[in-house]
């Protein structure tokens, strides 16, 4: 008979990709409740170099690690980043006591490793249950070793003492996919990047704008996030005021053609999104700003620059293609435009 002490477990992670150190905290889990919920963040995203599988990979990569008694006990529930750690967490709380109900004795399991795992804090009303470090695993370490591996047979011997087998089979069938390929150029070129310049703190600038009711938007044209969809915008000159940076950007990517004194008029709010996650480049801190043009005619515009199109969408559309979006911008959009609940 089993001996637990909980009603539920909840082991919170990104998992990409599922390690032994994840596989120690989830039999921690499933030692402490008879039903453990699994919550796997940044859900919903568009793929990157650091997120490449969806949630539903991962509770398949996850999952077939499990036995089949122990499948039975675990349940996956998908979380976004909110890049906001009070909805975040607050998030969490209702997803899982929307599963579970009130009153449950619940377990948060987890490891406080560095700074990274100060979001374990955030739930006073679930009892912390600490789980022992599992060795010197990151998974962000075990990418590199995926993308940047020639010798497949090489690359299976150095990953194989850190994943369950069964999850190592997964992301190697996985690799066969095209999107292994764009991914692993995406990872390339982020690595050469931050050989050129650093990782940062680096200073960035964002143009959202509204007009009757359309968002302007443009799809990248160079890596990361080619192809992505996201808000015009780009790197801070020296010499530059943020808003003078974010006109400027603007009418590089997208040729905008109304005046800086019309666009000045029309600046209806500035944030600053910070998250030290938000960005794969590096440290990057943006500055957001949202230009209304109330129910003025969309103006002209073409993609240029680093924009490899520039287009004009309905606001009632951004919600079913946040999986389109390049790193947080469809965050920015809902900050301004309050999209999700």
């Amino acid at each position: 008979m089993m001996t637990t002490t909980h009603d539920i477990a909840v082991l919170i992670g990104r998992f990409q990709p599922f390690h032994n150190g994840h596989a120690a905290l989830l039999k921690t889990a499933l030692a402490t409740a008879p039903k453990v919920f699994v919550l796997l963040g940044s859900a919903f995203s568009a793929r990157n170099a650091k997120n490449p599988f969806t949630w539903e990979e991962r509770a398949a990569m996850i999952a077939c690690s499990l036995t089949e008694s122990e499948r039975a006990r675990v349940e996956f529930l998908p979380m976004r980043d909110y890049y906001n750690d009070q909805r975040w967490a607050a998030t969490a709380t209702s997803t899982v006591l929307a599963k579970c109900g009130a009153g449950k004795r619940v377990a948060l399991i987890g490891h406080l490793k560095d700074a990274s795992s100060q979001y374990l804090n955030r739930f006073p009303d679930w009892e912390f249950v600490a789980a022992p470090q599992y060795g010197e695993i990151d998974a962000s370490a075990l990418r590199r070793i995926w993308f940047e591996g020639e010798d497949a047979n090489v690359t299976r011997s150095l990953l194989a003492p850190l994943m369950p087998i069964a999850s190592l089979r997964y992301i190697e069938g996985w690799a066969q996919l095209p999107h292994f390929a764009r991914l692993r150029e995406e990872h390339l070129a982020i690595e050469k990047n931050k050989k050129v310049w650093g990782t940062g703190p680096f200073i960035t600038v964002d143009a959202i704008v509204k007009a009757s009711d359309q968002i302007l938007l443009i799809r990248r044209g160079r890596a990361p996030g080619k192809g992505l969809l996201a808000v015009p915008g780009g790197f801070l000159d020296g010499r530059e005021r943020v808003l003078q940076g974010a006109i400027r950007e603007l009418r590089e990517e997208t040729g905008f053609a109304l005046r800086d004194e019309t666009l000045e008029e029309a600046l209806a709010g500035v944030a600053v999104f910070d998250h030290p996650d938000r960005s794969q480049r590096g440290r990057t801190i943006t500055h957001a700003h949202f230009f209304d043009l109330k129910n003025a005619r969309p103006p002209q515009v073409e993609g240029a620059d680093d924009a490899a199109e520039a287009h004009w969408t309905p606001i009632s559309k951004l919600c079913e293609m946040e999986g389109e979006f390049f790193e947080d911008h469809f965050n920015i959009l809902d900050h301004f435009l309050k999209l999700t609940d």
